[in-house]
This record gives C-alpha cells, structure tokens and sequence, in this order.
C-alpha cells in the first residue's frame, strides 16, 4: 500500500511541472495571437505594400505551409537532440524573423520573412506539447494539460483582435509582429529554469531523405490545390499536385521500409490518433479560413475599424476557452464520439449563419455565428489532442505531436489558400465594370477588396461611391460561397469522427 502510494505521489506533477506548463504556454499563445493579428492586419499591409492577390494569399499562408512542411522533421529532431533544446532554439529565430517582418518594405520581402517565421515556427508546437506529454504523467492531470494547452489558441485568438486592433490604430501594420518579441524573450529566460529536458532514449539514425521528401511533397501539393482552385486543371496546378501526391508516395513508401522511420505510420493504425488528425485538419480548415474573409468584411465592407472589428469576435473566442475546459469533467462522462459530433455539428451551424449577412449589416450575424464556432471548437480541440497523446508512447510524443499539429497547420494553410483562392475567384466575378473607372484602374480593384477601396477612395465623386457599393455586394456574395463550403467541410468531419470513434471511450 505504502509502495503504491509512494509512485504513485512520485507520477503526480506538483509546483514545478505546472508551473513549466505556464512557460510552455507562452509560444502557444503567440502562435494563435499571431495569425488573428495578421488576419486583421490585411486591409492595413494591402493598402500600403499594394500586393496582388496571388501575393496577399502568399502573406498569409507561406508560414502555415511551411510550418506544416516541416513539423514531422522538427518533431522528430526534437525527439533526438532534446525538445526544450529545440524550443529555445526555434523562440530565437522566431524573435528575429518578426523583426524581419515588421519593416518590410514590400510584399517580396515580407513573404519571404513569413517563410522564415514558419521554419522558425515549426520547432515551436511539436515541443510543447511533447513535452507537456512527457512531463505529467498522471492521466488525469495529463488531461488537464492537455485541455489547458488547447484552449491557449482560443485565449490568444481573443486575445489577438484586442491587441492587434489597438496597435492599429496606434501604429503602422508592422507593429503587429512585434508583440513577438518580449514573448520569445521571456520563454528563452524561463524555459531553461522551469523545462525539464527530455528525448527519446534511442531514436536511431535521423534520416535527411525523408525530412526532404516530406518537406517537397507537402509544398508541392499544397501550391497546386491553391493553383487548381483559381486557375482550373491548367497544365502548371495539375503537374504540381500530381508530383505532390508522387513524392508523398515516395515518402511514405520509405518509412515502410526504413528501420526507424522519420514518421512512424503504425500512429495510424489507432482509430482514434486517425479520426483525431483528420478531424484537426478539416476544422481547422473551415475556421481560419473564415477568419480569413471575415475580418476583411467587417472592416471593409462594413467599415468597422479594427479594434470594433475585434471586439465583435472576442465573445466567440472567449467561449472556447470555456468551453475547452468544460471539456475535461464531460469526457469522464460521455463518449467521444458524442462529444465531438455534437460539437462539430454546433460549428457547422455557426458557420452556416454567415450566408445571411449582407453588404449593409451584418455584424449581429456574425457574432451569433462565432459564438457557436467558438464554443464547438473549444471542446473539438481539447478531446482531439487528449486522444492523440494518449495514445501514444511517451518516447514517441514528439512525432505524434508534430503530426496533430501537422494536421493543424495543412488545415488552416489550405483553409487560406483554398477558401481564399475560391473567395478572390468569386469576388473577382462578381465584380463588374463600373462606369467612371478605367480598365487598369479596375483590374486593381477585382484583386483584393482592399485595392478596389483605395481605388474608390482616390477616385472620388460618384464612381468612387459606385465602385465601394458595387466591391461590396460582390463580397459579400463571395463570403456567401466560402460560408457553405466551411459548413459542408466541418459537416464531414462531423460524420466521419462519429463512425470511427463512436466505440471510443473519453479518457
């Protein structure tokens, strides 16, 4: 008796293992601060840097590509040389490559830090939640974690329209980035006295090959459903995806074969660590993706500045967090299955109601839609990740980690590139001539909704106000399109978690 008790007080995390748990937070909260930031600040970069459209979606979703690109390579490096080690390398060159970011001086420029930020990125989620996995021991508090860590997105994402929304205002686009900097200093002070290191006693050889394979498979593919969404099965999107999908064959035939793989695909012989990743991915899909085209409706076509734009989506936001945590004592008590169709179904809903708004109001519309987003993602979030990482090995928690947040990072990269790509294609359609503005003038506003504002701005008189009146309704038909194909998405997921874990029990 006195023996169990003994280990089982030495599995218990006590002060320390919490309180590494807050410092592990901390680039969870950047990461999810950073991308509703951006979000807000596309009306404010396009105004000023003027990119294309294929250029603005390239801002937006070269570092998710990246970071997905290279999550099961950093997973598994961490895995080897040291997870915290890993960690306080990628806060480094986060630190930097947000500096980069904030004084570009065109759009080039700030593509190519956005790519350093998702290299830099990438080492950071994998090894967190590894070593949250590695650290608490007991499955109840595990849990607990786990549901502490997930709702840590939805806690930045409230937390990002607050802060990016008065910086805004305050000053340039750029200094939205720099929020990153004291953040990533304050892991790297406190990370080395709270962490404690860990790695996988023996990981074998690390394999270059397949780190570059999955790397190529996953831009090539990527690059080519965004080309084929806007440009159709042309030659150029079509020999992209196709040579996606062939590397990826490449890559995933050499695992098989391989000794010690780089991603270990017996992971997905567990229902459970499958139905979790794929129901990551399409959600995450439908939901940054429509944080994509709404900040942009509310601030230019409802003309909300962004601080109004933010508080409107903080109510949503806020209930993720709640309901992330209510999360914990309900998977005691009902199934999985249940639990996440439930909530699913709840977010398919919510995104549904965005059909409704209209180019003259609309922000009821949207409050009401994120508040039931914000609440089915909460509890999506924390029981997808409590199943991924209990179901595996401890020594393996950095690649199960980095393939959840693989699936995060595909899902809201394609999420951007794909409903984005269908939301310009629908918007320039609908976009006709408008009497008073010229040809090239015009060209320029069927890009983005942000160039035709500019353009109807220095234009003026009644072609201006025909232009903005005429830029909105097409919008507005646009975030109409993008909305059903959000909800569809979501719906599936919906079905497919339910057939595969309705014999799962929460744990």
């Amino acid at each position: 008796m006195t023996m169990t008790t003994t280990v089982r007080d030495r599995e218990r995390a006590g002060p320390k293992e919490w309180a590494a748990l807050v410092v592990l937070l901390l680039p969870v909260l950047l990461i999810s601060v950073d991308m509703t930031v951006l979000s807000f600040a596309v009306p404010h970069l396009t105004e000023d840097l003027a990119p294309s459209g294929t250029q603005l979606l390239w801002i937006v979703d070269v570092y998710g590509f990246l970071i997905a690109g290279l999550l099961v390579t950093m997973g598994t490096l961490g895995d080897r040389i040291g997870r915290r080690r890993l960690l306080l390398a990628g806060a480094a060159a986060f630190g930097v490559a947000s500096a980069l970011a904030a004084y570009a001086s065109d759009p080039a420029v700030l593509i190519a830090a956005r790519a350093l930020l998702g290299i830099a990125g990438a080492t950071l989620m994998p090894s967190t939640l590894s070593l949250i996995r590695n650290i608490f021991l007991d499955i109840r508090q595990r849990t607990l974690a786990i549901a502490i860590w997930a709702t840590m997105f939805s806690v930045g994402s409230a937390a990002g329209p607050l802060v990016g929304g008065w910086m805004l205002e305050h000053f340039w686009w750029g200094s939205v980035f720099l929020v990153n900097l004291p953040v990533m200093a304050l892991l790297l002070v406190l990370a080395p006295l709270v962490v404690p290191e860990s790695r996988d006693p023996d990981p074998g050889r690390y394999d270059l090959a397949s780190a570059g394979l999955s790397l190529v498979a996953m831009l090539l593919a990527i690059y080519g459903i965004k080309n084929l969404v806007t440009d159709g099965f042309a030659p150029v999107a079509t020999v992209t995806l196709v040579a996606g999908v062939f590397v990826g064959a490449v890559f995933v035939r050499r695992q098989r074969r391989l000794p010690v793989p780089l991603l270990d695909l017996r992971l997905f012989g567990n229902p459970a660590f499958s139905a979790s990743i794929i129901t990551n991915l399409l959600t995450t899909f439908a939901i940054v993706g429509a944080l994509f085209f709404v900040t942009q409706y509310l601030q230019l076509v409802l003309g909300m500045s962004p601080l109004s734009a933010g508080l409107l989506l903080v109510p949503g936001l806020a209930l993720a967090v709640v309901s992330g945590l209510t999360a914990v004592p309900l998977m005691r008590r009902v199934r999985a299955a249940w639990l996440v169709f439930v909530s699913l179904l709840t977010v398919a809903v919510g995104y549904s109601l965005m059909t409704l708004v209209d180019d003259g109001s609309g922000s009821t519309v949207v409050l009401l839609a994120f508040l039931l987003v914000g609440g089915g993602v909460g509890l999506v979030q924390t029981i997808t990740n409590n199943l991924i990482m209990n179901t595996v090995d401890p020594t393996k928690a950095g690649a199960a980690a980095a393939v959840s947040e693989t699936a995060y990072e595909v899902g809201g990269g394609t999420g951007v590139a794909i409903l984005g790509s269908v939301l310009s294609a629908v918007y320039a359609g609908g976009l006709t001539a408008v009497d008073g503005i010229g040809g090239d003038a015009m060209e320029h506003a069927r890009e983005t909704i942000g160039g035709a504002m500019s353009v109807a701005e220095r234009t003026g008189g009644e072609a201006g106000t025909s232009l903005q009146t005429a830029a909105g309704a097409a919008f507005t038909d646009a975030v109409h399109v993008t909305s059903v194909i959000g909800a569809v998405v979501v719906a599936l997921a919906a079905v497919q978690v339910f057939v595969v874990l309705r014999r799962t029990p929460s744990k």
